[in-house]
C-alpha cells in the first residue's frame, strides 16, 4: 500500500495508565514521519458514530504524566454486527484514515481481525491492559503502574493489620489472569496469593495462617485475584474464619483504583516505544499484528496468537511465594 497519508488511533476496552502516553507517540511519530493522525472517541462506538477529530502536535501536549484516555473508551456491542461494521468502515473512509492503532486489549484485538476480514483497512494493535496476560509481551500498557498501585495500598494495609493484630484478605483484579494479585502479593510480602491459574486449597491457607498464629506473627495478609476458582475474598474470607474463629478478620476489596493514575516511568517509556513502533508497523505495510517487547525487543505478532494464547503463571513465582512465607 505504501505509507499513508492518514491514519487514526483510538483506545477501546478498560482503561490503563499509558494509553495517553501512547497517544503521544502515535501522533508525534505521524506528524514526525509526514501522516496526518486523527483521534476516534470512544473506540468502535465512535469509529460508528462518526466522531473522528483532527490531532496536532499540541492535542498531546502534557498527557504523558495522565492515567486514563483523552479519546475515551468505551464497549461496543454494535461493532458486532455487520451494520455497525459497515458504518465504522464508511466513518474511516470519510476521514481519509488509511491505517488504524488500535490500543486495548484481547477484545479490541478480536475486532480488529474481524473487522480486517472484511475490510481492507489494515490495524496495528498496541497491548493496553493491566492484566499482563496477552500473549506476545513481556509487560503490557498499564500493567506496572497497577501493581505498583496495588502495592501501595497493601502496605498501608498492613500497617493496620499489624497494629491490630489482624487477618486481612485483599482482593485485587484480575478476572481471568493473576498477575496483579502476584507480582504485588510478592511485592508487599503476602502470606498468601491465590490466583485463578491453580487451584485454591483451603488446606494450605488455613495450615499457612496456624503456623504464623504460632510465631506470634502480629498480621497476615491473603492477596486474592479476583477470578480465584475458590471465590472472591468475601467467601474465601468467610470460609477460612469458620474454621479458624480466633483470627480477627477483614475483607478490603481495592476495585477502580488499579486502573487510573499516573503512569510509572515504565509505563510511559513502554507506551511510548509500542505507540512509535505501531506507526512504523503500519508504515511498513503491516496489519492484523499486536506490538509487543519481549526480551527488549519489539515483536510483532499476529491478532491471532495475542487473543488465543495468553502469558502462563510462572511456576517458580508461585514457588517463591510459598518458601518466603515460611
Amino acid at each position: 500500500m505504501g505509507k499513508p497519508g492518514t491514519i487514526g488511533v483510538f483506545t477501546s476496552g478498560g482503561d490503563s495508565p499509558g494509553m495517553n502516553a501512547c497517544i503521544r507517540a502515535v501522533v508525534r511519530t505521524g506528524i514526525y514521519r509526514g501522516i496526518k493522525v486523527k483521534g476516534i472517541m470512544r473506540g468502535y462506538e465512535g469509529m460508528i458514530d462518526g466522531e473522528i477529530i483532527d490531532m496536532e502536535s499540541g492535542s498531546v501536549s502534557n498527557i504523558i504524566q495522565r492515567g486514563g484516555t483523552i479519546l475515551k473508551s468505551a464497549r461496543s456491542q454494535r461493532f458486532r454486527t455487520p451494520e455497525g461494521m459497515a458504518q465504522a468502515y464508511e466513518n474511516l473512509q470519510k476521514a481519509g484514515i488509511e491505517g488504524v492503532v488500535a490500543i486495548g486489549g484481547d477484545g479490541t484485538f478480536r475486532g480488529a481481525k474481524e473487522f480486517n476480514s472484511h475490510y481492507s483497512i489494515p490495524f496495528v494493535g498496541v497491548p493496553g491492559t493491566i492484566d499482563n496476560d496477552l500473549f506476545g509481551t513481556d509487560f503490557t500498557l498499564g500493567y506496572d503502574t497497577a501493581i505498583n498501585t496495588a502495592v501501595r495500598a497493601i502496605d498501608k494495609i498492613r500497617d493496620t493489620a499489624s497494629s491490630h493484630n489482624r487477618l486481612f484478605f485483599v482482593e485485587v483484579m484480575g478476572r481471568d489472569a493473576g498477575f496483579i494479585a502476584l507480582r504485588s502479593g510478592i511485592g508487599a510480602g503476602a502470606e498468601c496469593i491465590l490466583v485463578p491459574e491453580t487451584e485454591t486449597s483451603l488446606e494450605s491457607v488455613i495450615n499457612t495462617l496456624e503456623k504464623g498464629w504460632g510465631r506470634q506473627k502480629s498480621s497476615s495478609i491473603i492477596v486474592v485475584a479476583e477470578g480465584d476458582e475458590a471465590g472472591n475474598a468475601f467467601e474465601i474470607a468467610e470460609k477460612v474464619t469458620a474454621r479458624l474463629p480466633h483470627f480477627d478478620t477483614r475483607v478490603s476489596i481495592l476495585g477502580h483504583i488499579q486502573r487510573g493514575g499516573s503512569p510509572s516511568c515504565m509505563d510511559r517509556v513502554l507506551a511510548s516505544e509500542l505507540g512509535m513502533a505501531a506507526v512504523e508497523a503500519l508504515i511498513d505495510g503491516r496489519s492484523n499484528v499486536m506490538v509487543g517487547k519481549v526480551h527488549k525487543e519489539i515483536k510483532y505478532v499476529p491478532f491471532d496468537q495475542a487473543t488465543k494464547h495468553h502469558n502462563q503463571i510462572s511456576p517458580n513465582m508461585l514457588k517463591l511465594v510459598e518458601i518466603l512465607s515460611v
